[in-house]
């Protein structure tokens, strides 16, 4: 059963060495990870799931110890889902960028509360089948924590990578509606199309949470909501 979520959003630019001069603008956001991450840890899980956005060669489960890194981003820094462990198969890829930065941000607060481990998710990923994929990780265990990555619309400003859409603002507002309040069934019926179009990679992640909070009767807190670089980024914590 799900016991806790925390949402984050999924930017490499989380990560100060990434960001670099750039770092100070994002440190709110990061200090509301943090405290999203205290939550999953108050709850004391059995098991800690990580799922976020990821392309095709990054989909599926990836087991604890599974590697990531930034060098793609430029930065000589490494990172590991959890503790490594004996699991062959850790090694056998890496964590796609969504999921490294969760590495980091585990490593960072110290998490050693509970087993992790990761799911990619694509974008295509239709509703029906991320909530059922929800459903059965808050089947797996007693007592099992969400840490969700995924960004809003990425078409806020003329500057963002999505250049300026105007129904973005408006997307962007109901996800942190919804996500504040937890409400399962505004996620489960986002629409998947104006997602893509507004480049929302949360999106399937979003939704995998609302399958596994089917019944569980949490309750949401909006810790962040800002859109830097014109990239809507959110962060909650259910309880």
């Amino acid at each position: 059963m799900l016991v806790a979520a925390a949402v984050c959003p999924s930017p490499p630019l989380l990560v100060p060495e990434v960001a670099a001069g750039a770092a100070p603008e994002l440190g709110a956001a990061r200090a509301a990870c943090a405290d999203a991450l205290g939550v999953l840890a108050a709850a004391r899980p059995d098991r800690l799931v990580v799922v976020g956005p990821a392309d095709l060669s990054g989909r599926g489960p990836h087991p604890a110890g599974t590697p990531g890194s930034f060098r793609g981003f430029g930065v000589d820094l490494d990172v590991t889902l959890g503790a490594a462990g004996p699991d062959p198969g850790a090694a056998e890829r890496e964590l796609p960028p969504s999921l490294a930065v969760a590495a980091w941000l585990l490593e960072r607060t110290g998490w050693a509360d509970a087993p992790v481990e990761g799911l990619g998710v694509g974008e295509p990923l239709a509703a029906e089948r991320c909530i059922e994929a929800g459903q059965t990780i808050a089947a797996q265990a007693g007592r099992v924590a969400l840490l969700v990555m995924g960004d809003a619309s990425a078409c806020r400003t003329l500057k963002a990578p999505g250049y300026l859409d105007e129904r973005a603002a408006a997307f962007d507002a109901e996800v942190a509606r919804a996500l504040g309040a937890a409400d399962v069934a505004a996620l489960k019926t986002l629409d998947a199309e104006l997602a893509y179009e507004l480049k929302a990679a949360g999106r399937a992640p979003w939704q995998v949470l609302a399958g596994a909070a089917e019944g569980a009767g949490l309750a949401g807190t909006l810790l962040y909501d800002d859109a830097p670089y014109g990239v809507g980024y959110l962060v909650a914590a259910w309880s």
